[in-house]
């Protein structure tokens, strides 16, 4: 625990030295406790900004106007939609870097309009582990990401948000909609929403760590591996595949993998 006390401390260090700061703010884990932190070290000359697009679950965008609310951060909610890009709905391997560099335009923008010298992201230590063309956007705006600088972990993110009684302490991950489409295929409206109330009625049922990847007609659920077992019992089967079909998936596939995060990058590494 000193250990992570000294990080903690260090992460306060840094945030104070910025001076004043935006930032990108979901109101998952990682960016609460980043504007937490922002909110006490910087205190009014800090804002937190949270994308509303067609990308994200419209259910996310209500958590983080609460959470907001809770560690009373000035939020603003700024309206993008990347489904405009034609670049963007061909769903490139570099989709993330499209999009990425969209939202922290708008945020830098309002950095600037406030006279807010840094931006900062929620990217934790561990994220280096996965495929993220997001990273290139945010290098070339000169984004800071002061949980991975001072080396801390998702696990340390919840440690740390659960001493400062923060809500979303245990809260499961939620990023962009499209990550589930495989790249190359097009993003649609039609796509996103079937995808999204996918998830919802499985999360609905308890499943907290769930995915829907879309893969033409079909979806392949990834749940955590402990709740396979859950999913596939007879009756919990039958609803699941009944809901799915209703929102126009012909076929519905359990993967007995489990969730992991970024399982549509896995083609990429081969």
């Amino acid at each position: 625990m000193k250990t992570l006390d000294r990080k903690l401390s260090h992460l306060r260090d840094l945030v104070r030295s910025f001076g004043s700061a935006a930032v990108a703010f979901s109101g998952g884990a990682d960016s609460t406790l980043v504007a937490r932190i922002a909110k006490d070290e910087l205190g009014n000359k800090t804002v937190a900004v949270t994308i509303d697009s067609p990308m994200y679950p419209a259910s996310e965008l209500a958590k983080a106007k609460g959470v907001a609310k809770s560690i009373g951060v000035e939020h603003v909610v700024v309206r993008v939609d990347p489904l405009g890009d034609s670049a963007f709905i061909t769903n490139p391997p570099d989709r993330c870097y499209l999009c990425k560099r969209d939202d922290l335009t708008h945020i830098r923008r309002i950095a600037d309009e406030r006279g807010l010298r840094e931006v900062l992201d929620g990217s934790n230590a561990d994220d280096r582990e996965d495929y993220r063309p997001g990273t290139k956007a945010k290098e070339e705006m000169k984004v800071r990401s002061p949980l991975a600088e001072v080396g801390l972990t998702k696990a340390d993110v919840r440690t740390i948000s659960k001493a400062l009684l923060l809500p979303t302490a245990q809260k499961s991950s939620s990023p962009c909609l499209a990550s589930r489409i495989p790249y190359g295929e097009r993003i649609t409206t039609e796509k996103l929403r079937m995808i999204e109330e996918a998830e919802e009625f499985l999360k609905a049922k308890g499943f907290d760590d769930v995915r829907v990847r879309m893969h033409g007609d079909m979806a392949r659920v990834e749940v955590s591996p402990k709740d396979i077992g859950m999913l596939a019992s007879s009756g919990m089967r039958v609803s699941v595949t009944k809901k799915l079909r209703s929102l126009g998936f012909t076929y519905v596939s359990v993967d007995l993998e489990g969730y992991r995060m970024g399982s549509l990058n896995e083609v990429l590494r081969r």
